[in-house]
């Protein structure tokens, strides 16, 4: 079995998912939000890949993630910085559309979106050969709150695109 034919099946929900319905995050009383943009080198499958199976390759620390990449799933990771300082990660899948859409909800402390669940959503377009990647965060509860993750999104697609440099 390729593990493209794989990949979908485990991205397709099951019988009993799709009868559970998926219960977005309201986030109409928080309507702050940032878009970061990027082109990647690596390919729109590559990519899909990294944010819903190889999350530890390139974000999470080494020995703290649990994810599986399936609608309604739950995931906590932990983030370190420089310092050693430990920053947990928790959220669960919204929707998955293979090699084009990941999106998952985002909480993290107080130095980040401040207990609030917030949405990400990553856009996959090719783009060459490589990927256009368009990443929304929304529902942020404060501009503050949205600058620090503005200036880390950047930080974070760049790590991204080199652990996975594609062809260039």
């Amino acid at each position: 079995m390729s593990s493209q034919t794989r990949r979908s099946q485990r991205s397709s929900p099951t019988e009993n998912e799709s009868m559970r319905p998926v219960t977005q995050p309201d986030l109409s009383s928080r309507p702050i939000r940032l878009t970061a943009e990027r082109t990647m080198a690596a390919t729109p499958d590559v990519l899909f890949r990294a944010w819903t199976e190889q999350f530890d390759r390139w974000f999470a620390a080494s020995g703290t993630l649990l994810m599986r990449p399936e609608v309604n799933a739950p995931f906590f990771f932990e983030a370190i910085d420089e310092k050693g300082e430990r920053y947990p990660h928790y959220g669960r899948f919204l929707r998955l559309v293979p090699d084009r859409v990941v999106e998952l909800t985002w909480l993290t402390g107080a130095a980040g979106t401040k207990g609030a669940e917030t949405v990400v959503t990553v856009e996959l377009t090719p783009s060459g050969s490589g990927t256009r990647l368009k990443l929304t965060h929304a529902g942020f509860l404060d501009e503050e709150s949205k600058n620090k993750h503005a200036q880390g999104w950047l930080h974070v697609l760049e790590q991204l695109d080199k652990a996975f440099p594609g062809a260039r």
